[in-house]
């Protein structure tokens, strides 16, 4: 990719953002307070089409200016992500041409967007922020286990969430991720943790069609007594999955607790036994 050869970054770690940023010819002024009056400022400055964001503005990109505004809320692990997305504005030519001023918020941060335009631009920034297949190919080197994207998430200077999302969705094996909510004290009941997403790697998705996960975790369900309430993760444990074809899988399940999400990683017992070998 471009952006990163064009700073040298590659097999650079952490992943050098400030640098590939540079080198691409755009600024960052991070650490700001960004409400209606900062972009109607900016939109008044460019006097161009705003793409609008659909909540708390994080990240602002002056196209013209080649110019980011980060907005002070921005958590640090997120950082690296929310520039390069903004920087994917400005550099992928066939959106530089559309808006003067894009703002961007959680919303169009999330990957799972439906909107073709942001997920654009969260696919050229994590294939930035893992370096294209570098991450991948590393992670395969390690034992398959929930502590491999958490260890590496460091290695790139990515967070932790970003980095299960990249090592679930690119991995060769049949496996999956939940992504629930923290957890909730219930009198009587322990606990209960609601489901926030479904992350799947391709084989996963090919293997268990149509499968219909739980909204809601407790401690009285199989996959609920995995979820680590009270501690930062569980061992790795036995679950049942059943495929599209009805065929019964014995599956591996671990978590871990992030304190901002519970991530539960599942994967079939014959996916884990198989040798994996990268082209």
């Amino acid at each position: 990719m471009r952006a990163i050869q064009d700073a040298d970054a590659f097999g650079v770690f952490p992943t050098p953002v400030d640098e590939i940023i540079e080198a691409a010819k755009h600024s960052v002024v991070a650490n700001q307070d960004i409400d209606d009056h900062f972009l109607a400022k900016r939109s008044k400055r460019t006097g161009g089409v705003l793409k609008k964001a659909l909540s708390k503005v994080l990240g602002v990109l002056d196209v013209a200016a080649r110019t980011m505004h980060l907005d002070k809320t921005v958590h640090a692990a997120k950082l690296p992500f929310l520039k390069l997305h903004e920087l994917g504005h400005g550099i992928l030519p066939w959106q530089r041409d559309i808006y003067a001023l894009t703002a961007d918020c959680k919303q169009t941060l999330d990957p799972d967007i439906n909107d073709l335009f942001e997920r654009e631009t969260n696919a050229f920034a994590s294939e930035v922020l893992f370096q294209v297949d570098t991450f991948t190919n590393e992670a395969a080197d390690y034992k398959f286990s929930i502590n491999t994207p958490i260890t590496l998430s460091k290695t790139y200077g990515a967070s932790v969430y970003a980095t299960v999302r990249r090592y679930v969705r690119t991995n060769a094996r049949s496996c999956v991720v939940l992504v629930l909510n923290p957890p909730v004290f219930v009198e009587g009941h322990g606990f209960k943790a609601t489901l926030r997403r479904v992350v799947a790697s391709p084989t996963f998705e090919s293997q268990f069609i149509g499968l219909q996960w739980p909204k809601v975790y407790t401690p009285d369900d199989a996959l609920g007594k995995i979820v680590p309430f009270d501690r930062r993760m569980s061992r790795p444990q036995s679950i049942e999955l059943v495929d599209a074809n009805g065929t019964r899988h014995e599956c591996v399940a671990e978590a871990f607790n992030s304190t901002h999400q519970i991530f539960i990683l599942i994967c079939p017992q014959a996916a884990l036994a198989k040798k994996i070998i990268l082209t």
